[in-house]
C-alpha cells in the first residue's frame, strides 16, 4: 500500500503543535529556538547558512543530500510550509485546518510521476500594487495595467523583484531549456506558487534537486548575497518558484493539485 509523507516547514517553533496535528513532519528553518521534535536542516551535508536567501530550498539541499536515500519505494513525498498547505479536495467550509489540509493518499495519483500546486494567476494584481512597486515594469510593459493578458510570469517577476533579474538567470539555465522557459514567462499568466511538489519518484527528485540547485549556484555569480528588503533578499526562492511548474510540466506527467492558504499566526 502506498504511504504518503509530508514534510512542513517553518521559520517559528510555535508552529509545533498545528503541524503535528495534521501528522506532518515538522521543519524548522532559519535561526528559531527549535525543539528537539523538529527536523532540522543544520546538520550533516548542508546549506542552512544560506537560509534568509534560498528559503525552504536549503531543506530540500538538505533532503537530497541526507533523506533520500533512505526513502521507501511506496513512499509520496511532499512538500509545504506552515502557511500553503495541500488541499484535500474537500468543499469544506470550515474554519478548522485539519478538515482543509491533504491526509491522506489519493489512489488517482498512481497515474502521474507528480504532483505540483494549483496555478496562481497573476491577473488578480491589484492596480495601486502595481503602480507602487511596478513601475519601471509598466514602462517595459503597459498594456499590463489595462489588460490581464499582459500580466505574465516575467511582468510579475520585474514589478516586485527587479526589471531583467529574472533574465538574467534564464540566461545561465542549459541550452535545451533556456529559450523555452524565456518564452514561458513571457506567455504564461500563472505559475504554481511555494516550491511546492509530491512526487513517489526518487529519480524525479534527484533529477530536479540537481538541476535546480546547479542553477542556483551559477546565479549566486551574478545576485551574490548582499541582498536587503522582502523582496530581494529570497532571489533563488522567487526564481526557482517560476521554474518549478515549468520543469514539472516538462520532465514529467503532472497533475495539479488544490493549495490552501492558511496562517497560523494570524488566526
Amino acid at each position: 500500500m502506498d504511504e504518503l509523507s509530508i514534510y512542513c516547514m517553518s521559520i517559528n517553533n510555535s508552529n509545533l503543535d498545528t503541524i503535528k496535528s495534521l501528522n506532518y513532519i515538522p521543519v524548522g528553518l532559519n535561526k528559531d529556538k527549535f525543539s528537539k521534535e523538529w527536523l532540522r536542516d543544520n546538520i550533516g551535508d548542508n546549506i542552512s547558512n544560506k537560509n534568509s536567501y534560498y528559503g525552504e530550498y536549503t531543506f530540500y539541499y538538505w533532503y537530497w543530500k541526507n533523506l533520500l536515500k533512505y526513502k521507501k519505494k511506496n513512499e509520496w513525498v511532499g512538500f509545504c510550509s506552515y502557511r500553503e498547505y495541500w488541499g484535500n479536495k474537500s468543499n469544506s467550509k470550515s474554519n478548522n485546518l485539519k478538515d482543509l489540509v491533504l491526509q491522506k493518499f489519493y489512489p488517482e495519483w498512481t497515474n502521474y510521476d507528480a504532483i505540483i500546486g494549483e496555478p496562481l494567476f497573476i491577473g488578480g494584481t491589484k492596480i495601486m500594487k502595481i503602480i507602487k512597486y511596478g513601475k519601471m515594469a509598466l514602462i517595459k510593459n503597459p498594456k499590463a495595467i489595462f489588460s490581464k493578458k499582459g500580466r505574465t510570469i516575467k511582468w510579475q517577476f520585474d514589478m516586485f523583484h527587479g526589471v531583467g533579474k529574472l533574465d538574467k538567470a534564464i540566461n545561465l539555465l542549459p541550452e535545451k531549456d533556456r529559450e523555452e522557459f524565456r518564452v514561458y514567462t513571457r506567455t504564461e499568466t500563472s505559475f504554481a506558487r511555494g516550491n511546492m511538489f509530491i512526487t513517489k519518484s526518487s529519480k524525479i527528485i534527484n533529477e530536479y534537486f540537481d538541476y535546480v540547485f546547479k542553477w542556483l549556484h551559477e546565479c549566486e555569480n551574478i545576485f551574490g548575497f548582499e541582498l536587503k528588503g522582502y523582496n530581494q533578499i529570497r532571489m533563488y526562492t522567487y526564481i526557482a518558484e517560476r521554474f518549478l511548474p515549468f520543469w514539472f510540466k516538462k520532465y514529467t506527467k503532472y497533475l495539479e493539485w488544490p493549495v490552501v492558504y492558511y496562517d497560523i499566526n494570524k488566526k
